[in-house]
This record gives structure tokens, sequence and C-alpha cells, in this order.
């Protein structure tokens, strides 16, 4: 604040007004309000990027597990839990012939739960029988 001497009267005292203040108030609040929203965006988005990871992870392991069985996987469609990482994804697994007889597809895609209708990771392969080689 500074003393300000107006023509021929007393000195005057000038700073902020109540109203000045409280707007300014309102400018940091509201500023702060969004930092914090971007925040929990933020660690919103790190959970739902680690479920997908763990989820895809469950998917290759049972690929990994067809593959080391070395057995030729029938046609048709089948459901497993597959957990991974504290969480008990579900997996339902397809399997369908190729043109080629000795060669199939496999696909699996992985499920938070039974009821969901959410895919939080879905993965390909293709397998030969190693019998008919």
């Amino acid at each position: 604040m500074r003393h300000v001497k107006q023509r021929g009267g007393p000195a005057h005292m000038q700073g902020f007004t109540l109203i000045e203040v409280l707007i300014a108030l309102a400018i940091v609040a509201i500023a702060l309000g969004a930092v914090l929203r971007a925040i929990g965006a933020l660690g919103s988005n790190v959970e739902t990027a680690r479920t997908r990871l763990l989820a895809l992870w469950s998917a290759d392991n049972v690929l990994s597990q067809i593959t080391i069985a070395q057995q030729w996987p029938e046609t048709g469609r089948s459901t497993a839990f597959c957990p991974e990482g504290g969480y008990r994804f579900v997996c339902r697994q397809t399997v369908t012939q190729v043109g080629n007889p000795p060669v199939r597809q496999i696909e699996v895609r992985v499920y938070a739960s039974a009821a969901s209708a959410d895919v939080l990771a879905d993965t390909l392969t293709v397998v030969q029988n190693a019998a008919r080689r």
C-alpha cells in the first residue's frame, strides 16, 4: 500500500478492495480444482492401463500353455478363469479350422468377469498340427 496525497486533501490509502480479493480467491480455487481433477484422471488411467496389461499377459499365458502342451486343440469355444496379478479374469478361447487342415486359429479374449461384455485383451495365434508335418 502506498500513501497518495490528493490535491488539497489528506493522504488516502490505496489497496485491493474486498471484491478484488474474492475474485482472485475464486480464480485460484478454480485452478486448484482443475489440477486435482487432472491428477484424479491420471490415476484412473494408470489403473486401466495396468488392468489391460495384466489381461494381455493372461491371454499370452493361455496361448503359451497351448503351444507348450503340443496337443492339437479341438475346434469350438471354451471358457476358463485365468487369474493374473490379483485379478480373476475370465478367458474365452475360440478354436477354428483354417483352410489348410493341419492349421488351426486360436483366439483368446479376456474379460474382467464372466458377466462382463467389455474385452480387456484379445490375442490371436495360428498353430500347426505337429503330428501331420
